[in-house]
């Protein structure tokens, strides 16, 4: 049976397995990710969830909560979601996404939004299905890292 729930620092190896199928292209290095994932399972403004089955992790999505002044209140983005290959096409990416989408109601937001890859058909598709509009671009510039500084002394506080 599947469930939906929060996710829990040790469910750390099998979303990094799933993110690896979500971005095949791109290196992800395991150790760099862990104090992100920690941060954001102790954070009040991002929301990590795994879909299982038994206790396998095969789903996993995150929220996260910004102000925003055009929706005059908070503002939810889905920064990820991914079905491990095997289980896709069951309704776990539906459980997944209506759970997210109840989150964020349920913490206040005035709208719910997330960005898909241009190649990424069928999950647009998918989205659209769920209600959701496609009504904007994505504009995205990466930052150097002399210019962004280090995630390790960056101080969040402010974020949990």
């Amino acid at each position: 049976m599947i469930r939906i729930r929060e996710c829990r620092r040790d469910d750390f190896e099998e979303v990094v397995g799933l993110l690896r199928q979500l971005w095949p292209g791109k290196e992800l290095d395991a150790s760099s990710l862990r104090p992100i994932f920690d941060r954001a399972l102790a954070s009040a403004v991002q929301n990590y969830v795994c879909a299982t089955d038994e206790e396998k992790v095969i789903g996993f999505g995150s929220l996260t909560l910004k102000s925003n002044l055009w929706q005059a209140g908070l503002l939810g983005h889905i920064d990820e979601l991914v079905v491990d290959a095997t289980h896709r096409g069951q309704g776990v990416g539906t459980k997944l996404l209506r759970h997210l989408v109840r989150l964020a109601g349920r913490q206040g937001c005035r709208r719910v939004e997330l960005d898909s890859a241009f190649h990424r058909k069928e999950a647009h598709r998918f989205y659209q299905k769920q209600g959701f509009e496609n009504r904007a671009y994505l504009f995205s510039k990466a930052l150097e890292a002399e210019v962004a500084g280090s995630p390790q002394v960056l101080d969040f506080g402010w974020l949990i």
